[in-house]
């Protein structure tokens, strides 16, 4: 084989510069920079580097988590109330028919009739009271952007009750239930006022609430002895000052009409102890205890009452009245008290419409 032969089989090889170490130097100067990139920043001497700590809890990452724990443990309990809401009975058709039309979202202003009853069969108010079934309480609520102002009948007033005699307001609930009653509070008030929504607070269940909220504080102006009140309690009894009431105590103390030993006291007291109750929940609601027993109370609240409204309305009314902008109760003042037939009230029209005026605020 000759030299030109061999020289040709040989395979041909490239030649390759080598690039420059990193770093800009040789190969051991690029060796070491390459170290440096991946050397870690925590130096076992000097401990981490600042700024690059890793796995720490830091002060943001704490309140991220209680943000994040507050929102879930709200919506939970949001959710709870609207299931329990789902499931609980309405009012009657007869009573969703004489609700008037309009009003229909509590963001655009809605007249909501609030009344007291209680359920227990023979049970009565006071045994000295005509029959069982009459409205103990009557508040109309005027909810719109997140404030609800209140007005307060009391139970004694004199009305004209459509389809009878003019008698005390609160015995249209015995003559035609809920349905008459949005009818004669709505004829009573004027023209000028329409009932768009009502609740029935059922006084059975309402101690569970309260016991749920972790009781309320109320201020007791007089000491309450009344030995003849409701055949449930067997009679009540108070003390004067600042008390701290359980469900049961809560409910005689907004309950209770006659009281020997205060007997000056008439309806417009009654009335404003109801207040104070009211107020009292609302109190404990915000307290931060209650944010833990938020889940029970959201399941206690629907079961205490029935509406025409579903979960999210009174979802939303229930938030308007703890979080919104809440007046005082106004309490409708009679010109003449205990003159009317059978000692009922008897209310002026100048009242009733300046009271509408206020509640609505025209």
């Amino acid at each position: 084989m000759s030299d030109s032969g061999q020289q040709g089989d040989r395979p041909e090889y490239k030649v390759y510069r080598s690039r420059r170490g990193l770093g800009g130097g040789g190969g051991a100067s690029g060796l070491e920079a390459l170290r440096e990139r991946v050397r870690p920043d925590k130096d076992p001497d000097h401990g981490p580097a600042p700024g690059r700590r890793r796995g720490g809890l830091t002060p943001g990452r704490v309140f991220k988590w209680i943000a994040l724990a507050v929102m879930a443990w709200l919506l939970f309990s949001f959710l709870v109330f609207i299931v329990s809401a789902q499931t609980q009975t309405g009012v009657s058709d007869n009573a969703k028919e004489a609700l008037s039309g309009g009003g229909n979202s509590l963001m655009t202003g809605s007249n909501i009739l609030v009344l007291g009853s209680d359920s227990r069969a023979g049970a009565s108010i006071d045994k000295s009271q005509a029959g069982p079934g009459r409205a103990d309480s009557i508040l109309v609520l005027h909810a719109a952007f997140g404030s609800v102002r209140k007005l307060s009948i009391p139970r004694d007033s004199l009305a004209q009750i459509p389809g009878h005699d003019a008698q005390k307001i609160n015995a249209a609930y015995a003559l035609g239930g809920t349905a008459l009653m949005v009818d004669t509070v709505e004829s009573f008030l004027g023209n000028d006022i329409r009932v768009n929504h009502v609740v029935e607070v059922d006084f059975q269940d309402f101690p569970d609430l309260i016991d749920a909220l972790g009781g309320v504080t109320v201020e007791n102006k007089t000491r309450i002895c009344a030995p003849e009140f409701d055949n449930f309690y067997k009679g009540f009894n108070l003390g004067k000052g600042e008390q701290k009431l359980d469900g049961r105590k809560a409910l005689g103390f907004a309950r209770v009409r006659k009281n020997p030993c205060a007997p000056g006291e008439n309806d417009l007291d009654r009335a404003a102890r109801q207040q104070q109750v009211v107020s009292g929940m609302r109190g404990s609601l915000l307290s931060p205890v209650s944010f833990v027993r938020l889940p029970a109370i959201s399941w206690r609240a629907p079961k205490a009452i029935k509406s025409d409204m579903h979960g999210p309305g009174l979802l939303g009314l229930f938030t308007d009245l703890v979080t919104g902008n809440s007046d005082e109760t106004n309490v409708l003042k009679p010109s003449c008290l205990g003159c009317g037939p059978g000692g009922s009230l008897v209310v002026s029209d100048e009242e009733k419409r300046a009271s509408v005026k206020r509640l609505e605020g025209r």
